[in-house]
């Protein structure tokens, strides 16, 4: 990412990944790539439903910041390298204080 881009072309990403280990490496994947500009991991409780039961399991969220242009490789790397079966992938703009 250079430091050309306009704030209205910014883009958060949240996925969440099974554990810190798994997490740090698609972070740090989608770093050398250049695709990102930071990530940002915590550990999180999640509550869900699969496969009609109802889980309870602790995760890594991983919120990753990055450009609109950069937003479907962002995806692919996360689609590509995720351990989920069927990955949480949730992107939204975002403004940025100058």
């Amino acid at each position: 990412m250079t430091n050309q881009t306009s704030i209205d072309q910014l883009v958060v990403v949240l996925t969440n990944e099974a554990n810190s280990t798994i997490a740090d490496s698609l972070a740090k994947e989608l770093l050398s790539k250049r695709l990102v500009a930071c990530v940002s991991l915590r550990e999180i409780k999640s509550y869900f439903r699969w496969e009609n039961k109802m889980e309870e399991v602790n995760e890594v969220e991983l919120l990753i910041k990055t450009t609109r242009a950069n937003l479907v490789n962002v995806i692919n790397v996360i689609e590509n390298s995720h351990t989920y079966q069927t990955p949480e992938i949730l992107y939204w703009d975002i403004s940025a204080a100058d």
